[in-house]
């Protein structure tokens, strides 16, 4: 309870430290906030729930602790969930487009067409929400769709489908993802598959195969995405070599500030911003908060304050701004994570809290040019650039 009632006050102090300065209210407004990585579809598949809910009530049990501990928990019903998204705290956040994640568990791939199934059903239920909320909602699948359905007042749905082992090493799944708006790829998931190794488990393959070199030729042939977040640093030099197109980290943070196999290093940093690429950084604090970064530091945190301990605002500005000045101020951007990790920073606990981003960055004296950029400009340039 008293975490919930923590992400509810760094919101609310979000929203009114925004407010409070008129000139970072207006930018934000008339900017393009596009975030990269959204793990909302997964609650509402599993658990029914609708993105027309309140899922802001500190009564209500975060939906996280469900996905963690399931196992010991009795179902919930949609409204008892607590999570990070709905449409509401998306208006109050000034989000303009939003990639949502379609995410076939790991687990999914111990059967044969079991990763492919669940990636068709999660995408199902995201575009019943889109149907369902059509007056706030509209799936796009170009640059060309966010600049209009932001322009009209709504937000604009976006998928990407996170972990290659959706595609059961079909070409024709990539294929068909593709036709029902899929527009980016995260080529694995924390499970290394056939194709591609993982920076979450063990190298089968010392970066891609001879597959995943072909995955990664069609995706630029039709115009998909290629996400290297998730990927061992092997398969990230694996991809340059092949990409033909700028590539994007749809939720990845700094390696330099928290030393975690997950976030990238200052050579990859730079890697990216050579290929025209843009790195969307996690918000997550156990990528963002070195205090956080491994089991230990966890139990640390929670022993010493009595429950894990809030992710100053200050952590994820330092990440953005590392990523801006090491990879270019070009290739900087925003992949919140929200609904799929844990430990937000103050301010920043939900959809809501973007302002604060805002605010922080002008408070340290980025022109609002660079802002602009950093908030959806360099993730747009990308999706037209890679788009067919």
């Amino acid at each position: 309870m008293r975490l919930g009632w923590r992400a509810l006050l760094g919101s609310l102090l979000a929203a009114h430290a925004a407010a409070a300065d008129p000139a970072s209210d207006r930018l934000h407004r008339e900017a393009l906030v596009i975030d990269g990585h959204n793990d909302v579809p997964s609650l509402v598949l599993d658990y029914g729930f609708d993105l027309g809910m309140d899922g802001a009530d500190p009564d209500k049990r975060s939906a996280l602790l469900y996905f963690v501990l399931g196992w010991l928990l009795p179902e919930p019903s949609p409204d008892e969930l607590r999570t990070h998204t709905d449409l509401a705290r998306f208006t109050t956040g000034g989000v303009d487009a939003q990639f949502f994640s379609i995410f076939p568990h790991a687990e999914y791939a111990e059967t044969p067409g079991a990763s492919r199934e669940r990636a068709n059903a999660m995408i199902d239920a995201l575009l019943a929400q889109i149907r369902r909320h059509a007056d706030r909602l509209e799936l796009a699948t170009s640059a060309a769709d966010v600049r209009r359905i932001a322009a009209a007042g709504r937000i604009a749905a976006l998928m990407g489908l996170e972990g290659g082992h959706a595609l059961e090493n079909d070409l024709a799944n990539l294929a068909a993802f593709h036709a029902r708006g899929v527009r980016y790829m995260t080529l694995t998931w924390s499970n290394t598959n056939d194709w591609a190794d993982s920076s979450g488990d063990e190298s089968r393959h010392g970066g891609l195969t001879d597959f995943g070199r072909d995955v990664v030729r069609e995706m630029n042939r039709l115009g998909m995405l290629v996400d290297i977040s998730h990927v061992s640093d092997e398969t990230f030099w694996d991809v340059l070599e092949v990409a033909a197109q700028p590539l994007i980290a749809s939720h990845s943070s700094a390696r330099a500030l928290v030393d975690v196999p997950r976030n990238m290093s200052d050579d990859m940093l730079r890697a990216v911003g050579r290929n025209r690429g843009v790195v969307m950084v996690n918000f997550g604090g156990t990528f963002i908060d070195p205090g956080k970064a491994g089991v230990g530091n966890l139990l640390w945190d929670a022993l010493v304050n009595f429950g894990p301990s809030p992710v100053p605002l200050a952590r994820l500005l330092d990440q953005l701004e590392h990523v801006a000045r090491v990879a270019g101020l070009d290739h900087v951007g925003l992949g919140s994570d929200f609904d799929g990790t844990l430990f937000m920073p103050e301010g920043v606990g939900d959809v809501a809290g973007y302002p604060a981003i805002t605010a922080g960055l002008l408070a340290r004296g980025w022109p609002a040019a660079d802002v602009r950029k950093l908030l959806g400009e360099n993730t747009l340039r990308v999706l037209g650039e890679a788009g067919r």
